[in-house]
């Protein structure tokens, strides 16, 4: 566990939390798989959580109510609890969220089961059409009522932003590109790929950020711009 880019508290946090799996479930436990920032080096001391992927070889509600304790004793671990065969069924159902896992991940126990993992780059592309135009619906649905109100416009704004970044940064492996995970970064992809206003998806992250403020001016302007890109990158996914 030396390279993980960590402090050591939460490193023991680990592997503490890992013996308490082993010591719950030595049958049924067949791996244990860290992933997310705490691999990729984003890791913040004090706001970000530690994400694990723990294999059973069953998870009905008997089987997982066995670790309740120890979940509500590390509170800062996130442990999503599958079966192999549920991984295998949901693949292509999930691609976004096994493409995240398999990038950034550290085997802590057990069976590799992200490494062979294969997404089908026609269920990638659905999944980013749909929640992207899942998202439009909503953000439009939301603005209506709060259209004259700029602070609740603004937490509209920052709140869907990372969400539907994610969901872009996903969407350049539908044109063959290896994302970046800094958000910076993403950004000049997308622009690339996808021709969005830079400097609107900037500014909203400096905000987002608390590195400058917005009036109110700005702030719809910046809704509108946002929501515009988005609007034009659906269209796009939609004839790849």
């Amino acid at each position: 566990m030396e390279q993980l880019k960590i402090a050591e508290r939460y490193k023991n946090i680990i592997k503490s939390f890992t013996q308490g799996l082993k010591d719950i479930y030595p049958e049924e436990l067949q791996s244990l798989i860290l992933y997310g920032s705490a691999v990729s080096g984003e890791f913040i001391d004090g706001h970000s959580n530690l994400n694990l992927l723990a294999v059973l070889k069953n998870t009905d509600l008997a089987t997982l109510k066995k670790s309740s304790k120890l979940m509500r004793k590390f509170k800062m671990i996130n442990t999503l609890f599958l079966t192999e065969d549920y991984i295998a069924g949901s693949i292509d159902v999930f691609p976004i969220e096994f493409l995240d896992m398999q990038e950034n991940y550290f085997l802590l126990f057990g069976k590799d089961v992200l490494r062979d993992i294969h997404v089908d780059i026609r269920n990638l592309r659905f999944q980013c059409e749909q929640e992207l135009k899942a998202k439009l619906i909503k953000l439009k649905q939301a603005y209506l009522p709060i259209s004259n109100n700029m602070p609740a416009l603004r937490s509209l704004l920052f709140m869907s932003f990372t969400s539907v970044l994610h969901i872009l940064r996903n969407a350049l492996r539908i044109k063959g590109r290896r994302p970046p995970y800094l958000k910076p970064e993403v950004l000049k992809e997308l622009v690339f790929e996808f021709k969005i206003d830079i400097a609107v998806w900037e500014k909203i992250l400096s905000a987002k950020n608390k590195k400058i403020k917005l009036n109110g001016k700005e702030i719809e302007e910046l809704f509108a711009g946002f929501t515009g890109d988005l609007e034009s990158i659906a269209t796009i996914i939609d004839k790849v």
